[in-house]
């Protein structure tokens, strides 16, 4: 999505003649429904108008394209502005620009990272010239028309308001200003960012290149599963953006300090679905174990592990694979410091105990923490989903502090799932009554969201799409008992008014049931698919979740007895009728948000409630569309 988009004259004609932020504005509002805050719109003025200096250039074409604000495909990234054209061979070139208001930048010692005034506060950011290589970097990884249609883009950063001064390039950031050369303020770089653009946009194409960029088709998406190798391996399967790039730095900074004698280090790093948690946490455990610092990544939840180590079967050794890879409740009896880094994802779902029954060792935070010179945590408070998750950020810093450890904050925002949809989220949260958003209506027209009126038609749709590449799954809430269990012959799920059989995922495939060939068939929970995910995701809301009068309610007397994600719930509401509620309630709602944030490109719903389903369905497309999808 382009939010403006003309042709070189005209957009000069727009910075002169009328205000360029309202008109911006008033696009953006058009096309995505909702405006930017006040310090956005301040910026498209003061930018733009020094883009627009730029361009006021005769040796650049009058027909040259200008798009402002374009949205990488898969992702909640916007590229300021590209200027298009063809070069002297006539080739379709589209320069890429990265425009910063910076006034000074600070350099540090880590790749690609520097520190700048953000807010009321000093960050660490990507530097400029990276940031821009790593926006043409997802266009080429998204875009099929970029990718194979004989487009050139190049990056380029300009920061406007900055003067020259030997720090962002400086010889350090030299492979970085290569990829993305660097302009500042003044009249003698605006001359060489002119020639910059000159030689690249020789004679103009009236916005065609840019058309044919925001036309292109969206190339598949890349599963985590399917690159661990190449990742392992070292190869840059995905590129790390903005907030990414930080993280990781700063978690290679602080195991290295550790490992040289310091104290130990705690990384605390918050990240809701699909921030890229996981894509940092192997790219972590790359990097440490070719540095010769002994790593491995943790995960609670089993599913995610099994499917890694079916992905990297023959690539190597069977003991080095089991070796790189553990649960949570491994380290009982570790030694202290027997790790360089451990890396633990899905922090959220540790348990205070470990063990076939939970009742041995100590703490499993504590015992992580205590085994490893440094200790990364990726965590989201909103993923807890059983009354034994006891990971939240607050219990994790407390034990950090408890071993000793020096500990730092980080989060992620960067979105590369639900299409890169910060708009489904928030309005997902505010539907489901999570926290209070300003979406309620779903504005996402790049996230294939559906409502079905049964089960059947669901799983139907879900299997006919499966059949092109196998990423696609039905999941469902724990309101079914397990009979199939004891007896293959029998069903678990069962709606006869539907018509619909199926049988819970745990059976045959267990917790590869993500990726086996078949299990399309069967239906999944919250154990086999967090953590991991699909294209799209085919959702049944069960009756542990209804809406009445507006108003979403759960009924945690609705999941199945068999459920282990509440066990201890009576027992709790008896010495605390309120507070066991509060707790269920937040563990059903966070069940159904972590369901229906495991698809890349849609999520598909057939809710058992009739006016729980009308809820979803009249909030996804407004009332005066409603549509039921049977099929």
């Amino acid at each position: 999505m382009i939010v403006y988009q003309k042709q070189k004259r005209d957009f000069l004609a727009d910075v002169h003649g009328q205000d360029i932020e309202a008109l911006i504005l008033a696009a953006m509002k058009h096309q995505t429904g909702h405006g930017v805050g006040v310090g956005e719109i301040r910026s498209w003025k003061e930018s733009l108008t020094a883009v627009a200096k730029v361009l006021y250039d005769p040796g650049i074409p009058e027909d040259a394209g200008v798009a402002v604000e374009y949205s990488i495909p898969q992702t909640a990234k916007r590229i300021d502005v590209i200027v298009s054209g063809r070069d002297e061979e006539g080739r379709d070139n589209a320069v890429v620009v990265e425009l910063k208001q910076w006034s000074w930048a600070r350099k540090t010692d880590k790749d690609a990272i520097v520190v700048t005034q953000l807010g009321k506060g000093e960050r660490e950011v990507s530097h400029p010239s990276y940031q821009a290589w790593s926006y043409v970097s997802l266009l080429n990884a998204f875009n099929e028309e970029v990718h194979t249609g004989g487009i050139v883009l190049q990056p380029c950063a300009y920061l406007h308001n900055y003067q020259r001064d030997g720090v962002l390039d400086d010889p350090f950031y030299a492979t970085h200003l290569e990829a993305a050369p660097l302009f500042f303020a003044g009249e003698a770089e605006r001359h060489d960012l002119r020639g910059f653009l000159r030689a690249r946009v020789r004679s103009g194409d009236r916005g065609e290149t840019i058309s044919r960029i925001e036309k292109g088709k969206i190339r598949p998406s890349k599963m985590l599963a399917d690159s661990i190798a190449g990742m392992l391996d070292g190869n840059r399967e995905f590129v790390l953006i903005d907030d990414q790039k930080v993280v990781y730095e700063r978690a290679l900074e602080l195991a290295h300090a550790a490992q040289l004698g310091g104290p130990k280090q705690v990384l605390i790093v918050e990240g809701g679905p699909g921030t890229g948690k996981t894509v940092l946490a192997v790219n972590l455990l790359s990097a440490l174990t070719k540095r010769g610092i002994g790593a491995r990544y943790v995960s609670k939840n089993a599913a995610p592990r099994e499917v890694y180590q079916r992905k990297l079967a023959g690539t190597r050794s069977t003991r080095l694979i089991k070796n790189l890879f553990s649960g949570s409740g491994a380290y009982q009896s570790a030694k202290a410091d027997d790790w360089g880094t451990l890396i633990v994802d899905e922090a959220h779902r540790l348990n205070e105990k470990s063990g076939l029954y939970g009742v041995d060792g100590e703490h499993q935070a504590k015992e992580l923490i205590r085994a490893s010179r440094s200790t990364v945590f990726f965590v989201d408070d909103d993923q807890r989903v059983t009354l034994k998750d006891i990971g939240e950020r607050a219990a994790l810093r407390e034990w950090a502090i408890a071993e000793g450890a020096e500990v730092s904050d980080a989060k992620l925002e960067s979105q590369f799932r639900c299409s890169g949809s910060d708009g489904y989220l928030a309005w997902l949260d505010n539907t489901l009554q999570i926290r209070d958003t300003a979406n309620t209506r779903l504005e996402a027209p790049e996230f294939d969201f559906r409502v079905f009126d049964s089960p059947s038609a669901l799983h139907d749709a879900i299997t006919e799409r499966n059949a092109a590449d196998n990423k696609a799954r039905v999941v469902a809430g724990y309101c079914w008992k397990w009979p199939s269990k004891k007896d293959p012959q029998r069903y678990d799920i069962e709606m006869p008014e539907h018509g619909y059989q199926r049988r819970w995922n745990l059976r045959k495939d267990g917790n590869l049931w993500i990726v086996a060939d078949g299990s399309v068939d069967e239906v999944g929970c919250i154990h086999t698919c967090q953590g991991l995910e699909v294209d799209i995701i085919g959702v049944i809301v069960g009756p542990d979740l209804v809406v009445r009068d507006g108003k979403v309610f759960t009924v945690p007397e609705r999941r199945a007895s068999s459920d282990q994600s509440l066990k201890g719930y009576k027992k709790l509401a008896k010495a605390d009728s309120e507070g066991a509620r509060r707790i269920a309630d937040r563990i059903v709602k966070n069940t159904y948000r972590t369901l229906m944030t495991r698809g890349m490109k849609g999520c598909w719903v057939y809710c058992t409630d009739v006016e729980t389903r009308e809820w979803f369905r009249l909030r996804s497309v407004g009332p005066e569309e409603g549509v039921h999808a049977d099929a």
